[in-house]
């Protein structure tokens, strides 16, 4: 009997100890995420804006990652399948690995691998391992949870990145900048001095892309009579390179849709359409049926822009023979049917208003309207900024007072020019 006892009680004290080990090694959720923060920085979708293969692909492979994840944390859930998963990988220096894994076209690192572990610190160690990413910042990690008073003290710390973030995001660690200021002060001339090999190195890479650049500019609107081709956003050479290669694709296979461009300007941008300026607007991230359908309703916008002119004429003889303007430097990007309807329902909102302008009183001034504002403004160039909600009362009023103001800057403005 008592040799039973000793038996069972050398059993539970095996059962303990065991408890007490695998506890020790077990990571919190919050834990895991600190310690996969090098595999997120690596495979992250929003870093392969300009690759939609290896973006979907990622974007598929941690859904189902975050599900298995979660279900590691579900209290006595047991049915594990194993996952096989695949990542395209960022990385700056090639890496050996036994992982099976390859390289994609645009040059990531495919890595696949297959999960069938139980518990949180084993799977992270796994996906680590698997592409090739150090797993040493694991050991520093806090395993056991900590009391609640010491959580709620940590949250008013400064957040303090990995130093993977910086690696594979390229932005600049604030320590080591901080540490550099301290060493020695850098002025703009000596800065200069430091960068100006590094600068005329990537300018002459450059030139040959830039020169590329220019000759698709050239022909294409010498091709279509274009006034001129613009970008919206500051994108990179071989990105405007690349967006002026399907333009010239599109005229080659459907040459008859832009019998109409002649004399316009196109702009890349984000969207389609034809904006407020009168541009033909194609968006980056659009197909070629997109730009079809553009080029193929401009009758249809030439005819909305009369009607528009029209509009801001009619406008103009409420208020007296002020000018209204659109200046695209200054207003919000807006296509020709916004536009359209912002002076529709400014226009009838003053005909309702019956306001006592003298007809020709304000000839020569020039107004533009903005939908996000609340209160009239005179701009220092010399026009007025009117709101589209603007009470016609204190439209009246402020036009009136400032009215010889806004005729001095625009005197100064033509002088200047």
């Amino acid at each position: 009997m008592f040799c039973c006892l000793r038996a069972v009680r050398r059993l539970c004290l095996e059962k303990i100890l065991l408890q007490c080990i695998l506890q020790s090694r077990t990571l919190s959720g919050a834990d895991a995420i600190n310690a996969l923060r090098p595999f997120y920085f690596a495979v992250h979708p929003d870093f392969f804006g300009q690759h939609p293969k290896e973006r979907e692909v990622n974007e598929n492979s941690l859904k189902r990652l975050n599900g298995y994840l979660e279900n590691l944390q579900k209290p006595g859930f047991r049915s594990f399948k194993p996952t096989q998963l695949t990542f395209y990988v960022r990385e700056r220096e090639p890496n050996s690995s036994n992982v099976q894994e390859s390289f994609s076209a645009s040059g990531f690192r495919a890595v696949s691998f297959t999960l069938h572990t139980r518990d949180l610190l084993s799977t992270v160690l796994d996906i680590l391992n698997s592409c090739s990413l150090s797993t040493e910042h694991i050991q520093s990690l806090n395993v056991n949870s900590q009391t609640h008073k010491e959580a709620k003290s940590a949250v008013n710390r400064p957040i303090k990145w990995d130093k993977t973030y910086y690696s594979f995001t390229g932005f600049k660690d604030p320590e080591e900048e901080l540490e550099q200021a301290q060493r020695v002060e850098t002025t703009l001339i000596s800065w200069l001095d430091d960068n100006e090999a590094s600068a005329v190195k990537k300018l002459k890479k450059s030139l040959p892309l830039r020169k590329e650049l220019e000759r698709l500019k050239f022909e294409l609107s010498h091709q279509l009579e274009l006034s001129d081709i613009r970008w919206q956003r500051s994108w990179g050479i071989a990105h405007r390179c690349s967006q002026l290669h399907s333009l010239g694709r599109l005229v080659q296979q459907r040459p008859e849709v832009l019998k109409n461009v002649k004399g316009r300007t196109v702009v890349f941008t984000d969207r389609s359409g034809m904006s407020a300026a009168g541009h033909i607007m194609l968006g980056t991230m659009d197909v070629h049926h997109h730009w079809t359908k553009i080029f193929e309703r401009l009758p249809n916008y030439y005819k909305l822009q009369k009607r528009l002119l029209f509009l801001e004429d009619r406008i103009s003889q409420l208020l007296g023979g002020i000018q209204v303007i659109y200046i695209e430097e200054l207003q919000p990007l807006l296509t020709l049917e916004e536009y359209y309807e912002t002076l529709d329902s400014f226009y009838n909102k003053l005909s309702d208003s019956r306001l006592p302008f003298h007809p020709r009183s304000l000839r020569g001034l020039q107004m533009i309207l903005e939908s996000d504002r609340y209160a009239p403004s005179l701009h220092e160039f010399g026009h007025f900024t009117i709101p589209t909600v603007c009470d016609p009362a204190t439209l009246q009023w402020f036009i009136f007072a400032k009215a010889q103001e806004a005729r001095e800057n625009l005197k100064r403005k033509e002088e200047c020019e």
